[in-house]
C-alpha cells in the first residue's frame, strides 16, 4: 500500500510538471465555459437586418415599415424605393432578407385584388434564416389580420363580429422547457458535456504515452507487473481532479441563469459515468499508442465530431442508420440524450436506465481492453529487460 501511494505522489508530480496536460485539463474547461456562455449569453437573435423595397410610398407600405420598425428581432436597416444591385449587396452588407412592397399596393389592397409582397430570404445562415423567417410571417400575418378585419367593419360588421368572422377559431401556444427560446439554455449545457469529454480524453491519452517515451514504464513495472495496478495508479489523480473540474463547471449553469435542474441523483450517476467512460477510452488509446502526439490525434478524431453526432442539436434519427449507430459508442451521445431526461424533463434514474446501460457497457469494454493490451505491453517490456 505505501509502494501504491509513493506512485500515486509520482503521478501526481507528473501530472503538474506536464503544462500540456494541465492547460488542457483545468484551464479549457473553464475559459471555453465562459467564452461559450458569454457567446450565448444574449440569449435570442436580435437586431437582424433587413431591407425594405417601398415601391408603393404610400400610407399602406408607410404601415407596413412601421409593423416591421416594432420587432424586436428585425431591423429595418434600409429602406429604398428600388432595388438596385441589392443581391450583390445582401452577403457583403449581412441582410437576413430583402422585402418588396410592390407598386400600387394600397391601390390593389383597396380592390381586393390581393397585392404580393415578396421576401427573399439569405440562406447562408440558416439560424438567422428561419428567425427572419418567422418574425417576417408573424408580422405580415397580423397585418394580414388586422386589414381583413378592417375591411369587414367598414362592410358594418361590428368590431366583435368582424375579429371572429376572420378568426373563427383561436390558437394558444403552449410552450415547454425552455419556453422562452434562450439560446444559451439550449447550447452551454451540451457545449459543457462535449468539453469535459475532450478534455478527459486527451488528459488520458498522455498518461501511459509519456511513460512509453520516456522510459518511466520500465520503473513502473519493475514496481508490480499486474496491468490493473497502474490503471489504478494512473486513474487515481484524475479520479480525484474530475469531480472538481465537474463542480467548477457546474456552476456556469446557475451563473448564465440557465433553467435546468442538474443537482439531482440521476445527473450524478450520468456525469460519473461520463467520465469514468471517457477515462477509459483516453487510456486505451494510450496503451495502444506509445506516442502522446499521434494518441492525442487520433482522440481528436472521435472528440471533434462528437457534439455533432451526438443528436444534440440534430436529431440522430435524421442521420444515416450507419452513422446514427456509431454516435452510439461515443460516450457524450449517451450523456447528453440522459442529461435533456433528467436535467430538462424532470426524469429520474429509471428515465435513464438506458443510456446508463450504454455508458456502462462503453467504461467495461474500454477497461477490460485496456487490462489486456497493457498486461501484453508489460510481458513484452520484462522479455525484452530478460
Amino acid at each position: 500500500m505505501k509502494q501504491f501511494i509513493h506512485l500515486v505522489k509520482e503521478e501526481f508530480r507528473r501530472i503538474f510538471s506536464n503544462d500540456v496536460v494541465m492547460a488542457i485539463f483545468f484551464g479549457a474547461p473553464i475559459l471555453y465555459g465562459l467564452m461559450f456562455g458569454f457567446v450565448y449569453q444574449q440569449a435570442k437573435v436580435l437586431d437582424l437586418p433587413i431591407v425594405i423595397i417601398d415601391q408603393d410610398n404610400s400610407p399602406a407600405s408607410d404601415m407596413v415599415i412601421d409593423a416591421f420598425d416594432d420587432n424586436e428581432v428585425l431591423l429595418v436597416s434600409d429602406i429604398r424605393p428600388l432595388a438596385g444591385n441589392i443581391a450583390q449587396e445582401m452577403p457583403h452588407m449581412g441582410y437576413a432578407a430583402v422585402i418588396t412592397i410592390p407598386s400600387n399596393f394600397e391601390a390593389d389592397l383597396l380592390q381586393k385584388r390581393y397585392p404580393e409582397i415578396r421576401v427573399d430570404l439569405n440562406m447562408g445562415n440558416i439560424l438567422n434564416a428561419n428567425t427572419a423567417s418567422v418574425n417576417i410571417q408573424s408580422v405580415l400575418l397580423t397585418l394580414n389580420a388586422g386589414i381583413e378585419i378592417s375591411g369587414l367593419q367598414k362592410q358594418g360588421l361590428a368590431p366583435e363580429v368582424a375579429a371572429k368572422s376572420y378568426e373563427p377559431f383561436k390558437i394558444n401556444f403552449n410552450k415547454l422547457y425552455n419556453s422562452t427560446g434562450n439560446y444559451v439554455s439550449f447550447m452551454l449545457p451540451g457545449l459543457l458535456g462535449g468539453i469535459m469529454q475532450q478534455v478527459i480524453f486527451l488528459a488520458m491519452a498522455l498518461v501511459f504515452a509519456r511513460d512509453f517515451e520516456d522510459g518511466y514504464f520500465s520503473k513502473l513495472i519493475d514496481v508490480n507487473r499486474l496491468s490493473i495496478y497502474h490503471v489504478a495508479v494512473k486513474s487515481t489523480p484524475f479520479l480525484l481532479f474530475i469531480p472538481v473540474m465537474w463542480l467548477i463547471v457546474s456552476r456556469f449553469i446557475p451563473f448564465f441563469n440557465i433553467d435546468a435542474d442538474i443537482y439531482n441523483p440521476a445527473m450524478f450517476i450520468l456525469v460519473a459515468l461520463l467520465s469514468i467512460a471517457s477515462m477509459m477510452i483516453g487510456m486505451l488509446f494510450s496503451v495502444m499508442i506509445p506516442n502522446q502526439l499521434k494518441a492525442t490525434e487520433l482522440l481528436m478524431v472521435i472528440s471533434t465530431p462528437a457534439f455533432v453526432l451526438s443528436g444534440f442539436t440534430w436529431p440522430t434519427m435524421a442521420m444515416p442508420d450507419a452513422i446514427a449507430h456509431i454516435a452510439q459508442y461515443i460516450p457524450l451521445t449517451q450523456f447528453l440524450s440522459g442529461f435533456r431526461k433528467a436535467a430538462v424533463y424532470g426524469g429520474g434514474i429509471d428515465a435513464i436506465m438506458p443510456e446508463i446501460k450504454w455508458l456502462f457497457m462503453i467504461a467495461l469494454v474500454c477497461f477490460i481492453a485496456i487490462l489486456i493490451a497493457l498486461q501484453i505491453k508489460i510481458k513484452l517490456k520484462l522479455k525484452k529487460q530478460g
